[in-house]
């Protein structure tokens, strides 16, 4: 049987409801970056705001990007600088002192792009601070969930909307 794949849609109030806890698990790296007042900080896959709120209540100049319009505007709502923009095509170029992403780069496929876009995005001596899914974390769920679909004669490499890479992916 032919998988097809549908476009991912958010709700940002179900989000918060029931993953809610994932931007509060996301505070030991917001913490690494250790942002400061009035840098530029870029909030890669910003989801619903609530990280990109914390930079923006430091008094940084922040600003989010997702992919989801749904995201994007309860960012609006939340008077946060937000765009509608995946992170596999970022379109800045030495705007930002750092860059961001908490539980968003595992949704982003072409990571070769991705990384691309964040170098160019910073600025001369810019960091960057992210935090993914990866390597074996959901290999057992994930090597399951395949399994079921290919016994009803589906594939679900083409419907896989993750990436979960090694530390070796992301050397050299």
């Amino acid at each position: 049987m032919e998988a097809k794949k549908t476009e991912q849609t958010w709700n940002p109030d179900r989000y918060e409801r029931n993953a809610g806890f994932v931007a509060d698990l996301g505070t030991p790296v917001f913490d690494l970056l250790a942002p400061v007042a009035d840098e530029k900080i870029l909030d890669l896959g910003c989801g619903h705001g609530k990280l990109t709120g914390k930079f923006a209540d430091l008094g940084a100049d922040v600003t989010g990007v997702d992919a989801s319009p749904e995201q994007i505007a309860a960012c609006h709502k939340l008077g946060l600088n937000a765009r509608v923009l995946s992170g596999e095509s970022l379109d800045y170029n030495g705007d930002f002192d750092a860059v961001f992403s908490n539980a968003a780069l595992h949704w982003m496929q072409k990571a070769d792009d991705v990384i691309a876009g964040v170098y160019r995005a910073l600025k001369p001596g810019g960091r960057f601070v992210g935090e993914m899914g990866g390597g074996d974390n959901v290999k057992k769920v994930s090597d399951a969930l395949l399994a079921a679909l290919a016994q009803r004669r589906i594939d679900g490499n083409a419907l896989w909307p993750w990436y979960f890479p090694t530390t070796d992916d992301y050397r050299g």
